[in-house]
This record gives structure tokens, C-alpha cells and sequence, in this order.
């Protein structure tokens, strides 16, 4: 098992030829050509910024949901009668 993912994380290192090709930042991390302009580390910080948001604002509403309200659906599903 350990050999097999040793295997894999050797696999996973960037080539010479891909190195080259990547900006100083990204280089020894990803393979591929890299980022074609600056508008492609817009996109992706973007994208950042949108997962970030969601992941806490899920956290925040599972830990705390805030419905209150006597006439939330949820007040008449667990209404004792």
C-alpha cells in the first residue's frame, strides 16, 4: 500500500518540460501548460472565494440555523399534540 502510493505521489511531480512551461509560482506543483493570462488566476481565485463562502456559510447554518419563526414548517412537524 505504501509503495503504491509512494508511486503515486512520484507520478504526480511535474516533468522537466512541464516545469519550464509554468509560471515561478507554480512550478513543481502542476503539469500542463499553466495559466494563459492573468485572467485565469482571476477565475480561479473566484472560484476560491465562492467554495470559501459556501463551506462557511453551510457550517454556519448547520451549527445555527436560526428558524425561529412560530410559523416555520419545522414548528409543525415537531409540535407535540
Amino acid at each position: 500500500m505504501l509503495l503504491s502510493l509512494l508511486g503515486i505521489s512520484n507520478w504526480a511531480l511535474t516533468c522537466p518540460v512541464c516545469e519550464k512551461q509554468q509560471p515561478e509560482i507554480l512550478r513543481g506543483v502542476t503539469h500542463g501548460a499553466g495559466p494563459q493570462n492573468d485572467w485565469d488566476y482571476v477565475i480561479v481565485w473566484i472560484g476560491v472565494i465562492i467554495v470559501l463562502l459556501t463551506f462557511f456559510y453551510s457550517l454556519k447554518w448547520i451549527i445555527r440555523p436560526g428558524e425561529k419563526s412560530i410559523s416555520h414548517i419545522k414548528q409543525h412537524i415537531l409540535k407535540a399534540d
